[in-house]
């Protein structure tokens, strides 16, 4: 995913990032991609790809206008 940041795809409201209790104005990318690597339930779901695009936490709604 070059070109995209690591918070785009990091789901801040996961239960599991709220039990590490850490600041996430103090997480840079590579902390964010650590974590994500040690807990994949904090990758933003649901992650669809569509063509050459990724789409990080998108709702019913805007994966149905994409896939029209």
């Amino acid at each position: 995913m070059q070109g995209r940041q690591a918070s785009e795809m990091f789901n801040f409201r996961s239960p599991s990032f709220k039990k590490i209790g850490v600041d996430r104005n103090k997480l840079g990318d590579s902390d964010l991609i650590k974590l994500m690597l040690q807990e994949p339930r904090l990758i933003h779901r649901p992650l669809v790809r569509i063509g050459e695009d990724v789409y990080f936490g998108a709702d019913s709604r805007v994966l149905a206008e994409l896939l029209k």
